[in-house]
């Protein structure tokens, strides 16, 4: 049944047409998985479990290896064998439309009123290793809709096409004579990813120098007697000549390897999943987590080198994981000055239990500092070294006893920019330096209630701290 124009059809009915074999609903299908659509994921939730009965060919090479040519070749042999096939031709991106430029479907007219094959252009939309990131979703329509062998075609861009590995069953790595393309297959991304070499346009001058090559670094390898070892066959694409020896090598693999194949699919789908969670972290990063712009304020603090992309990493990991800014502050220690360390120690290490680190002395403050961890804050005394340091300024005026509380933030200069627009009072309009790699900074205590406030935002030490004197 047609689809009205403008009317979207239900991802259900949508669903079951494509289980059907219904081509249109096939080409609906993927288009919904190509432009990432909401709906395309929910296709493909529904078609999965019907998958996994289709063979997937991966063609791959260099530009001008005769790719397309080959594989129109294959789909003949596999429909003259009774089986049906589908074709995902993976072309470069126009910089216009964002669309596929080179059009296999154009270059395959031999199929064209052909039913049992389904061809579809897919633009690489940029993606690096030559395979659109839909393609894997492509392949699974193709598979639920019964198509009995599915082609992909890469664009061809040297060792960036290892993908193809994490998308076929079979992947074959096609080269030509006479352009270089012999040192090209040498390289080792290529020459890992092969489990068949093809050696087209071999009524060229220099195919078996080429196919000597290919065997020269084969033989370099030591191959186990259960090993599958590449074979490397000749084609001519353009008559047909050695694609049926082709399509015999693609079956002697496929009955070698078929009590491996589980394992193969099942790297394909780590590789995936791996892939499908990270970018839904970053959507949810950029959705929930991050206020606006802030993501772009992150990259012009590594571009300026004042942070690296691994603090950056685990701030915003924590925060999306429930902890740090996106649940408020957390508690790092509480300063408390004190007239003697040793006396004080009394009772927090002896009475109450808590283990101190080495005291820290701090010349630029003019005191002693010790850490106490006390789970995942700290307690810090502070004893002034000399009477004029604000710690023995505090103590003379009110006493021992509290002096500061530490708030750990996730991003200190966001945490001023918003105290600055709510007018609360600061000592440090921005962060400055602490100990153990910290950025810190100071609110003054007329704005909390008489409390000295210090925030900080940590860096790869240990719990750090300005030592709370500077004030």
């Amino acid at each position: 049944m047609a689809e009205q124009r403008g009317v979207q059809t239900p991802p259900a009915t949508l669903s079951a047409r494509v289980l059907s074999g219904d081509i249109r609903a096939v080409a609906r299908a993927i288009s919904l998985v190509e432009n990432e659509a909401s709906e395309g994921a929910a296709l493909v939730g529904r078609l999965f479990s019907h998958t996994g009965r289709a063979y997937l060919i991966g063609v791959t090479g260099p530009p001008g290896a005769g790719k397309s040519t080959l594989v129109d070749r294959l789909a003949g042999e596999y429909r003259r064998a009774g089986l049906t096939v589908g074709v995902i031709a993976v072309d470069p991106t126009s910089p216009y439309s964002g669309g596929a430029i080179l059009g296999d479907r154009v270059r395959m007219q031999a199929h064209a009123s052909d039913p049992g094959v389904y061809i579809r252009s897919m633009a690489t939309r940029g993606h690096l290793g030559g395979l659109s990131r839909a393609t894997a979703e492509a392949a699974l329509v193709l598979d639920a809709a019964g198509f009995d062998i599915v082609i992909i075609e890469t664009v061809g861009v040297g060792q960036d096409e290892v993908d193809i590995v994490r998308t076929a069953d079979v992947s074959i790595v096609t080269v030509v004579p006479g352009t270089g393309d012999e040192v090209q297959a040498l390289k080792a991304g290529i020459m890992e990813i092969a489990d068949l070499f093809v050696v087209n346009k071999a009524d060229r001058e220099g195919a078996d120098r080429t196919a000597a090559s290919v065997e020269a670094m084969l033989s370099l390898q030591a191959w186990g007697a259960d090993d599958w070892r590449p074979p490397i066959l000749k084609t001519e694409a353009t008559t047909g000549k050695g694609v049926a020896e082709l399509v015999e090598g693609i079956a002697a693999f496929r009955e070698r390897t078929k009590d491996q194949i589980g394992q193969r699919r099942r790297a394909r789908a780590e590789f995936r999943l791996r892939e499908l969670l990270g970018r839904a972290f970053m959507r949810h990063l950029e959705a929930v987590v991050l206020g606006e712009g802030e993501f772009e304020h992150q990259l012009a603090r590594i571009a300026a080198r004042e942070t690296d992309p691994y603090s950056v990493t685990e701030t915003l990991l924590a925060r999306a994981l429930g902890s740090g800014a996106v649940s408020g502050p957390k508690i790092d220690h509480l300063g408390v000055a004190v007239t003697d360390i040793d006396a004080a120690l009394a009772f927090w290490r002896d009475a109450i239990g808590l283990v101190p680190e080495p005291v820290e002395d701090v010349p630029s403050q003019r005191v002693r500092a010790q850490f106490l961890p006390a789970g995942s804050a700290a307690i810090e005394l502070l004893e002034s070294t000399s009477d004029d340091s604000p710690i023995a300024k505090f103590a003379a005026k009110r006493g021992p006893g509290l002096h500061h509380v530490t708030l750990e933030v996730a991003d200190i200069d966001a945490t001023l920019a918003r105290l600055k627009v709510a007018g609360v009072r600061l000592i440090d309009d921005t962060a400055r330096p602490g100990a153990h790699n910290s950025r810190v900074a100071f609110i003054h205590p007329s704005a909390a209630h008489g409390v000295l406030v210090e925030i900080k935002q940590s860096g790869h030490g240990p719990q750090a701290t300005g030592s709370g004197a500077a004030k």
